[in-house]
C-alpha cells in the first residue's frame, strides 16, 4: 500500500496512474501538484486526487512515492524544487521519454543521483492530453521500461516495479542509453513522421481537398500528430542524438524507396514491401 503518492504533473500519464492504483486499492492518498490551476481543480472533482497544492515542495513533504510526469524541458526545475524536502525513505519516479535527459537533470538538482530515484517510462498514451484523458486501464497490458543505475537501492526498484505490475503493467530493465535507442527508433521516429507529413501536406496550396479526401489509412497513421507539441519538442532535444541518427538513417531508406519509384523497378520495390509485411507480421504474433 501507498500511503501518500505525490503526482507532479496531473495529466494523461499522471492521472492514469492514480486511476490505476485507486482502482486496485493500491493507494491511500493522492497529492496532485501542477502549474494549472483549473487542471488541479478538474482533477480532485473527477476523484483522481485527494487534495493539491502549486507548490512542488509542499507536494512532495512526507510522501512516501513520487511520480514527476512534467514535460522534459520542466524535469530540472522539479528536481530544484523538491531535492531540499524530501524523506530519507521517499521513492522518486518518473515517466520521461528520454532517460539520458532524466538522469543528467537529475544528478545536476542533486549533485548526484539519489539512491532512491528509479527511472521509468510507461510506453502507453494517447494523442489526447490532460486529467480529463485519463483512465485506470491505460496501463493494462503495456509495457513499462525501469533503467535503475548502479546504485539504485533495490527496496525502490521493487517498489516502484510493484506499482507498475499492479496497474496491470509489464515490466523491463535497461540500461539507460540502450531505453533511448530503442524508443528513437521505436516511438520518437513514427511522431516525427507522422508531424513531418501532416505539416508537408498542411503547406500544400491543395490542402483542403487532401485532407478532405483522406481515408482510415492516412488517419491511422497521422493519428500521434495530434500529441503535445511542447511536450514532443523536448523529447526531440533530450534525445536529439539517437533520434537525429535515426532519421537519417531513415532518410536513406527513403531516398531508395524514391529512386526505386522513379526508375519503375518493380522487383526491388516488391522486395521491400514484402520483407516490411514479414517483419510486422512477425512481430505481431510474437506480441500475441
Amino acid at each position: 500500500m501507498i500511503e501518500r503518492l505525490a503526482i507532479i504533473g496531473v495529466g494523461l500519464i499522471g492521472g492514469s496512474l492514480a486511476r490505476a492504483l485507486r482502482a486496485a486499492g493500491a493507494v491511500r492518498e493522492v497529492v496532485g501538484c501542477g502549474r494549472a490551476l483549473p487542471n488541479l481543480e478538474k482533477a480532485r472533482a473527477l476523484g483522481v486526487i485527494d487534495r493539491f497544492t502549486q507548490d512542488p515542495a509542499e507536494a512532495v513533504r512526507n510522501a512516501d512515492l513520487i511520480f514527476v510526469a512534467v514535460p522534459l524541458g520542466a524535469m530540472r526545475g522539479v528536481f530544484d524544487a523538491i531535492r531540499a524536502h524530501l524523506q530519507p525513505e521517499t521513492v522518486i519516479t518518473d515517466g520521461g521519454s528520454v532517460k539520458g535527459s532524466v538522469v543528467l537533470d537529475a544528478s545536476a538538482a542533486f549533485g548526484a543521483l539519489p539512491p532512491r530515484l528509479v527511472p521509468g517510462h510507461p510506453i502507453a498514451g494517447t494523442e489526447h492530453s490532460g486529467v480529463e484523458a485519463s483512465f485506470a486501464e491505460l496501463y493494462r497490458n503495456r509495457r513499462v521500461i525501469l533503467t535503475p543505475l548502479p546504485d539504485t537501492d533495490h527496496d525502490a526498484l521493487a517498489r516502484v516495479q510493484t506499482m507498475w505490475e499492479t496497474c496491470g503493467a509489464e515490466v523491463t530493465l535497461m540500461s539507460v542509453a540502450h531505453h533511448d535507442e530503442v524508443l528513437a527508433a521505436t516511438s520518437h521516429l513514427p511522431h516525427m513522421l507522422a508531424f513531418g507529413l501532416v505539416d508537408a501536406l498542411a503547406r500544400m496550396r491543395e490542402n483542403d481537398e487532401i485532407f478532405r479526401y483522406a481515408a482510415g489509412g492516412f488517419r491511422d497513421f497521422t493519428r500521434i500528430a495530434s500529441s503535445n507539441p511542447v511536450m514532443w519538442r523536448d523529447i526531440c532535444l533530450a534525445n536529439r542524438e539517437a533520434l537525429s541518427a535515426m532519421l537519417a538513417r531513415f532518410g536513406v531508406e527513403m531516398t531508395d524507396l524514391a529512386e526505386s519509384i522513379r526508375r519503375a523497378d518493380g522487383d526491388h520495390l516488391l522486395e521491400i514491401f514484402a520483407r516490411a509485411k514479414a517483419a510486422r507480421d512477425r512481430s505481431i504474433e510474437q506480441s500475441g
